[in-house]
């Protein structure tokens, strides 16, 4: 096996429930970011204890295989994990997996900037005070 499959299939098994990864993200975080075609032959070949499921292409959907039946069971398996499949794809801005030891931030806009210019209403009516 070669050092980089090897280095996809640990990245791969990090990613967790609920989320997801593309492929160029995870060239992209082992340091090739011009290498989401070399993490797809990676993922052709990949073991079977590894949640493989979680990874989809650029536009968060489920890339085309000669087995079709591997598409579904890739969906099946996601919507079982949460992460729901619409039109075959993923909102990628809700179950995008942000790397190893990094956390997704949430915009969250507070009240106190908006007092002063009197918008305050507008916001709170607008449900983005929070």
């Amino acid at each position: 096996m070669k050092a980089f499959h090897a280095a996809v299939y640990r990245l791969v098994g990090r990613i967790p429930k609920g989320q997801v990864a593309t492929y160029g993200q995870i060239a992209a975080l082992l340091g090739y970011p011009r290498a989401a075609r070399a993490v797809g032959q990676a993922m052709k070949q990949v073991p079977a204890h590894l949640p493989w499921h979680r990874v989809v292409n650029a536009q968060g959907g489920i890339s085309l295989r000669r087995n079709v039946g591997s598409m579904l069971t890739q969906r099946l398996l996601l919507e079982q994990e949460g992460v729901p499949v619409r039109r075959g794809r993923i909102r990628l801005r809700q179950h995008r997996w942000a790397g190893p030891g990094r956390t997704r931030r949430t915009k969250r806009f507070t009240c106190d900037r908006f007092r002063h210019a009197g918008r305050l209403g507008a916001r709170k009516r607008s449900g983005l005070c929070l």
